[in-house]
């Protein structure tokens, strides 16, 4: 029997297109393994220089594996970035997004499997996830002035509303109880479609499915944040009270250089608002450190924002010079790195404090909380999320099995950012 290996590097959307190549491989009665296969499907990620190094140094370790194994090579740095993967020497195919759903059969010269028959569309599980991604748009029409996504990933396409509805109850059907809405730009669902169609009209949608019991968003913009959007997480019973806004800076003037399209104070109104309709919402955020032109007090700036709107997690990351980019192509003068570390050091401090302010005012609290499985991190714990994202972890007791359930947990512990929970 035939095998693949299968490497996924960055976001949700990498994750998800990935399961979808999984699928076919495996209806075609190919085995996956995690050691040395017979082809190997790299789903690269090009956000960051970071991202770059390792898509390459995952090509390197596969073509050291087996050599005679058939490389395909996908994913975002397979776009731009051909002649680096080229020169590695042994890659079989280069793949590029918009053409995934060519793999494996579609690609020329690969053997026997021209005439497969597909069961079903998208993916029916989420190989090693107790909540199932899916994802309902591709693509970006923002101009970020630091970012690669748009050139790689193109316009934004949304997905049709009954094929999202046919891919849920497949994977409710398969006893996933927590779907995460995904996109490179959800707030742009539906705009292209005809006629239009709301990110409420998909979980309006997805609420009527027996089995699901959580619908979650992953990243959204700010700006796409909507009175609508607000009232339907406020009222339903299984939209998660969670909003990921990517901010990447507090600072007006270093907003406009990144070409972000609100302000500092359109930012807080918005959290302001959502915190106001969605009492217990959470907040998670993406910021970027080290923007060219950024001096201390601009970073200042963003780091009194993160205390006026106290997050749950931020996601910090330096800035790094994406080729093709405007602000590549304006020639700024990067900040020193070390300048870059101290920076990021002092925002993951304040992070962390913000977190456990947050999490704080529900410790005592009985919450619903979907537990994932055995704790990796803490063994003899279960572990799961509250719907506005708080980590918690529950002692195993006994022999019950509590993995994929939705169990009432008391909040009892606060610990470094997540909380150790009793049976309610």
């Amino acid at each position: 029997m035939k095998t693949v290996k299968f490497i996924t590097l960055g976001c949700k959307v990498n994750q998800y297109d990935t399961q979808e190549i999984r699928e076919r491989f495996l209806n075609a009665g190919i085995q996956e393994v995690d050691s040395k296969a017979d082809v190997y499907v790299i789903n690269s990620c090009t956000v960051t220089h970071k991202a770059d190094s390792e898509s390459l140094a995952a090509i390197r370790r596969s073509l050291r594996e087996n050599p005679k194994a058939k490389i395909i090579v996908t994913g975002c740095f397979a776009e731009l970035d051909r002649k680096k993967i080229t020169a590695l020497k042994g890659v079989r195919w280069i793949v590029k997004n918009k053409d995934k759903k060519k793999i494996p059969f579609g690609l020329p010269g690969w053997p026997e499997n021209d005439s497969i028959t597909f069961l079903h569309e998208g993916i029916t599980f989420f190989k090693s996830h107790a909540r199932a991604f899916l994802k309902i748009q591709d693509g970006c029409n923002n101009a970020c002035s630091y970012c690669k996504v748009p050139l790689v990933r193109g316009r934004s396409i949304s997905k049709p509303l009954a094929a999202i509805v046919q891919e849920a109850e497949q994977l409710a059907g398969n006893s996933y109880k927590e779907i995460v809405l995904t996109g490179v730009c959800l707030g742009s669902y539906g705009k292209d479609l005809k006629p239009h169609v709301t990110l409420v009209s998909v979980i309006d949608a997805l609420e009527k499915i027996p089995g699901i019991l959580r619908i979650r968003l992953s990243s959204i913009e700010a700006k796409d944040v909507t009175d609508e959007l607000l009232q339907k997480m406020a009222q339903s019973q299984k939209l998660c009270r969670h909003l990921h806004l990517p901010l990447q800076s507090g600072d007006n003037h270093i907003l406009k250089l990144m070409n972000r399209r609100y302000s500092r104070e359109d930012y807080l109104r918005i959290i302001e608002k959502s915190k106001k309709i969605v009492p217990g919402v959470s907040i998670t955020t993406d910021i970027l450190v080290g923007f060219p032109g950024e001096e201390e007090q601009h970073f200042s700036n963003t780091l009194d924002l993160v205390k006026k709107i106290k997050p749950l997690r931020v996601h910090t990351f330096p800035y790094s010079k994406r080729e093709g980019t405007r602000c590549a192509l304006r020639g700024d003068v990067p900040i020193d790195p070390i300048e870059v570390r101290e920076r990021m050091h002092t925002l993951v401090a304040l992070a962390e404090h913000c977190s456990d302010e947050f999490c704080k005012e529900f410790v005592g609290m009985v919450c619903a909380v979907l537990i994932e499985g055995e704790s990796k991190k803490r063994p003899g714990f279960w572990e799961g999320y509250t719907d506005n994202y708080i980590l918690v972890f529950f002692p195993k007791k006994g022999n019950r099995d509590f993995s994929n359930i939705l169990a009432p947990l008391r909040l009892s512990t606060l610990k470094n950012s997540f909380v150790i929970s009793e049976l309610a």
